[in-house]
């Protein structure tokens, strides 16, 4: 009885272990590889995160306007808005008269909406929206 079937059988499976031992080494290096990149950015993101973090708490705060039934439509109106409006026109989309004082109290609206940087005061009564 010969046992050289048996040891070709055996290099057989020693070839395959092999190869498959090869071909997992291949894997385990591309996988830390891509876990080298994915903790790198990580890091970038963890330093984003600081950067952004530090320059927000240096940022002034920024307030919501006043509650008044008048701000969420005059924001409406400047929203669908392409020309500039001025407080009169917003006045009048609003359907209050057309008296100085209803005019008066929508430009001083406007204005406290400039201050909270929301709208943007082109030229003197004419407001358009902060780009």
């Amino acid at each position: 009885m010969s046992i050289q079937p048996l040891l070709d059988a055996l290099d057989m499976q020693e070839d395959a272990a092999q190869a498959l031992a090869d071909d997992l080494r291949t894997q385990i290096e591309e996988l830390q590889g891509r876990l080298r990149e994915a903790e790198t950015q990580l890091e970038h993101l963890a330093i984003t995160r600081k950067t952004v973090t530090a320059l927000a708490d240096r940022l002034p705060a920024r307030t919501s306007p006043p509650e008044h039934p008048d701000y969420p439509r005059i924001l409406a109106l400047f929203h669908e808005a392409t020309d500039p409006l001025r407080a009169r026109d917003v006045c009048e989309a609003l359907d209050h008269e057309l008296v100085p004082k209803n005019i008066e109290g929508t430009r001083a609206k406007l204005k406290r909406l400039v201050k909270l940087d929301v709208l943007t005061e082109i030229d003197p009564g004419s407001f358009t929206r902060k780009q």
